[in-house]
């Protein structure tokens, strides 16, 4: 299994697609506190989640708290400020993909915790992308290297 962590996620659709995301394809998602909303939020039951999905979810503390309680075998930062491209990192089972906040990224001190720091690329003045958009195209390459493991 592979883990999907939001660091300080701030826009409720943002998170409740990742949550189908992760709910899709077996990854165990692990949100940071503070969040910028409410889990109740009716942005989030709009998103129309039901109970299976919420379950592959844990809530942290703090940065500490996730790293002591899960132990990831490596923490790997998407950043705008990563250095090797997200397609060419062999994915563990074990991994986890570690996201800032939409409106600012990862600050530098949870950065440099990570054992990795990828990038997905994009034209030269681009903004980044959306989150839920970016957490897919990372998650579907990570579960594509490991075989689609439990897909149908």
């Amino acid at each position: 299994m592979l883990h999907v962590v939001l660091y300080e996620p701030e826009i409720p659709p943002n998170t409740g697609n990742i949550i189908r995301l992760c709910a899709n394809t077996g990854f165990q998602l692990h949100l940071i506190k503070p969040l910028g909303f409410n889990l109740e939020d009716k942005a989030m039951r709009r998103a129309g989640l039901d109970y299976h999905e919420w379950a592959n979810m844990q809530v942290h503390e703090n940065f500490a708290d996730f790293v002591v309680q899960v132990g990831p075998k490596r923490v790997l930062a998407l950043t705008t400020k990563g250095s090797d491209c997200y397609s060419k990192l062999s994915y563990q089972a074990g991994d986890a993909l570690l996201f800032g906040p939409e409106s600012r990224g990862l600050p530098e001190d949870i950065r440099n915790q990570s054992d990795e720091r990828l990038r997905l690329p994009m034209k030269e003045s681009s903004r980044s992308l959306n989150l839920s958009n970016c957490t897919a195209i990372v998650v579907y390459e990570a579960w594509r290297q490991l075989g689609f493991e439990g897909a149908q």
